[in-house]
């Protein structure tokens, strides 16, 4: 086979178009939270940009991003190749690319790392949400031209005995879960959000994320929540 280039070499940096132009800037970012339903992903479809954050994508193969920072589980799904979307991920860290992701999965869009905190504004860019994939996509999504993101599986704890809604990830990608450090890695984003004219509505139907507004899923479009903008 074609051995793996060197990691230390900066890999291609491609963007996304800004899928979220077509769907007058709504896009809903799918976590792996144990709350999340296949009813509630479902009432997405064809009403927003949706991006899927790693196994979220089970339940919702017709979404239109498919992201993980954790090249880990891109090598265990083998690039996940039943999903037909854009699929996205980031370099390991600043300059030091997943050139063996790209030999595997040469489609993958790869943005540049910038830091774990706050919000990367420049568009070959994402910041890591203190090494949260789902924390991660929500930066992407502005890069797809967001102006209000819909968070569903953001649960982010461990408030049902369970951490997803499938179940553990098996043994050799599943890592630790620091929900502080994610929660807290949250806050920094809003200040950057709110200046880039960015609205983010958690409809996760149970969560320990605070940072942004909790609002039932049913709201979203209605009069009451569009005056939020």
């Amino acid at each position: 086979g074609i051995p793996p280039l060197p990691e230390t070499l900066t890999p291609p940096i491609a963007r996304l178009p800004r899928l979220a132009d077509a769907t007058a800037g709504l896009v809903v970012c799918v976590a792996t939270g144990p709350s999340l339903t296949a009813a509630d992903v479902d009432r997405c479809r064809g009403r927003a940009t949706v991006v899927c954050v790693n196994d979220a994508h089970r339940l919702a193969q017709w979404a239109d991003v498919l992201y993980s920072s954790d090249r880990y589980w891109w090598k265990f799904h083998q690039g996940v190749p039943s999903f037909a979307g854009y699929k996205a991920g980031i370099e390991y860290s600043p300059g030091r690319g997943p050139h063996e992701l790209l030999t595997l999965m040469p489609q993958l869009a790869i943005y540049r790392h910038t830091g774990h905190q706050g919000l990367e504004t420049r568009p070959d860019g994402l910041r890591t949400c203190g090494q949260n994939s789902g924390g991660a996509a929500v930066n992407l999504a502005v890069h797809l031209g967001a102006r209000r993101i819909v968070l569903l599986g953001y649960d982010m704890g461990d408030v049902t005995g369970q951490k997803h809604f499938f179940g553990p990830h098996p043994a050799p990608i599943n890592g630790r879960h620091n929900f502080p450090a994610w929660r807290a890695a949250f806050d920094t984003m809003v200040g950057p959000l709110m200046a880039a004219g960015v609205e983010v509505l958690n409809c996760t139907r149970t969560t320990s994320l605070s940072a942004f507004p909790c609002v039932p899923l049913e709201e979203i479009g209605r009069a009451s929540c569009r005056e939020r903008v």
